[in-house]
């Protein structure tokens, strides 16, 4: 049969098979799994069942290469905000305010962030916002140059139609032509 130590790393592993780990949180992990194994086993209830926070700086969980979540304490990720959502439920913003983020610093790993940038400019993209960005006051400027609209003329009235002579008067002029 296997120990509960064994058991523990099988577990954790099959979990770092679908999930980028390092080997400080493999260990952590085992150690935390085994713990509540042991646990379990004793008939004891298993502690810290709820997401735990983690000790992490803001510049420790923002490095060069990676982002860490500061409240499960995974790390790898290139951006944090897809990961917030799906895990915790929880918008950048929330995020932003709950760990005190300053509000310009982005949930992206830097290099992540330098390359997605270098990538937009070798395309050109800087170059078109600035063309739309040109356009687009161009445009503002000519409606505010643009006198306004003046009202649509009047129709003219139409031309009044000759008056007929009543039926009966053009009757009798006939029948005195006739006599």
């Amino acid at each position: 049969m296997a120990t509960l130590v064994e058991i523990a790393a099988q577990i954790v592993a099959s979990h770092a098979s679908s999930t980028p780990m390092t080997s400080d949180q493999l260990i952590f992990e085992i150690g935390k799994v085994h713990t509540a194994l042991k646990n379990l086993e004793a008939g004891e209830p298993v502690e810290g069942s709820e997401e735990t926070k983690t000790s992490l700086t803001v510049k420790e969980a923002f490095r060069k290469g990676e982002v860490v979540c500061m409240i499960c304490g995974k790390g790898g990720f290139k951006t944090l905000a897809r990961h917030l959502n799906t895990a915790h439920g929880m918008k950048p913003g929330e995020y932003k305010k709950q760990f005190s983020i300053p509000g310009k610093q982005p949930l992206a790993a830097k290099n992540y962030s330098d390359a997605r940038r270098k990538m937009a400019l070798d395309r050109g993209l800087a170059d078109n916002l600035a063309k739309a960005r040109g356009v687009r006051m161009a445009n503002i400027e000519a409606k505010k140059v643009a006198p306004a609209k003046p009202a649509k003329p009047a129709k003219p009235a139409k031309p009044a139609k000759a008056a007929k002579a009543p039926r009966e008067a053009g009757a009798r002029a006939a029948k005195a032509k006739t006599a």
